[in-house]
């Protein structure tokens, strides 16, 4: 019976390391990544690092790969190197719990955009509400940096792009996928941050605490996510990783200092609510994705 109930708390349990796993990386990478080669070159180490650590797990070329499935990991990881490039432009200027929460209305309307189910405008409206308190919109335009948030809602267009175009790699092996394509996102971050941040990126100290991020934001919540997977539905899984944003706020208020006001807090409230809600309704539609949360 122990046994039993503690094989029910595992996926539970990956889910929650995932996202804290995740969050530390991104707060490590902001605060001492940031100062020493900007978001760009922020975001080179990160993902090239991250893309070097699956490439050597997964071996890829272990794989047979047609045209068109290489066609669709390179669109796959354009789009996931231009969210994670445009998620830490974006932590320049706004505080990390709120790029997370606008970030997270990409796969929120993917999954509302694919919904005919009435109730599902419930969602819609909370998410539209809570981006409503987030964005600074007319009273309220000092509240956040605008291209702080122009690059959040980005990240956020690219999120959701990237998730349909990893829908059309289902077929392939999670590990075969993945790991090309953050081997394409690399090609994608990397030359920016070389050209931003030059040879500061081959610093000791630069690629040390590159190799820890890459670890911590990528290897280890990637390969959590996939003892979740293997474990629940994927509304399921869906419901739990709504809680990112969060998480991302908490560790930043932690970590970071980063305050947030209460009405900030009710809206990221509200958006991971409706993120939740859309995930347990989608409990009826059978749609199966290898997709990972690989942002931040």
């Amino acid at each position: 019976m122990s046994r039993s109930r503690y094989s029910s708390l595992v996926p539970a349990l990956a889910i929650l390391g995932a996202v804290t796993f995740l969050g530390l990386g991104t707060a490590w990478a902001k605060h001492s990544l940031f100062p020493l080669v900007g978001a760009q070159g922020t975001t080179a180490v990160r993902v090239g690092f991250s893309a070097l650590l699956l490439l050597v797990v997964w071996r890829p070329w272990r794989w047979p790969l047609t045209r068109r499935d290489a066609g669709g990991i390179a669109a796959y990881g354009t789009a996931l190197g231009a969210m994670n490039l445009c998620f830490y432009l974006s932590l320049q200027t706004i505080p990390f719990g709120i790029a997370v929460a606008i970030e997270f209305s990409g796969p929120l309307a993917v999954a509302l955009l694919s919904s005919r189910r009435p109730l599902d405008f419930i969602w819609v409206a909370l998410a539209v509400l809570g981006l409503g308190l987030l964005l600074p919109l007319g009273h309220d335009a000092s509240a956040l940096d605008p291209r702080g948030v122009l690059f959040a809602l980005t990240a956020a267009v690219c999120w959701a792009t990237y998730i349909l175009f990893g829908k059309r790699l289902g077929h392939l092996h999670t590990g075969h996928s993945v790991s090309l394509g953050l081997a394409a996102a690399a090609l994608v971050t990397v030359p920016v941050g070389v050209a931003h941040a030059g040879s500061a990126l081959l610093t000791p100290g630069v690629l040390l605490i590159g190799l820890g991020v890459a670890a911590l934001s990528s290897a280890i919540p990637i390969s959590l996510e996939m003892v979740a997977l293997k474990r629940l539905p994927q509304q399921a899984f869906g419901i739990m990783i709504s809680v990112e944003p969060a998480v991302a706020a908490l560790l930043a208020l932690v970590l970071l200092g980063e305050e947030l006001s209460p009405t900030q807090w009710l809206a990221i409230g509200m958006i991971v609510t409706a993120s939740m809600g859309s995930a347990f309704m989608a409990q009826r539609r059978k749609v199966r994705s290898p997709v990972m949360a690989l942002q931040g």
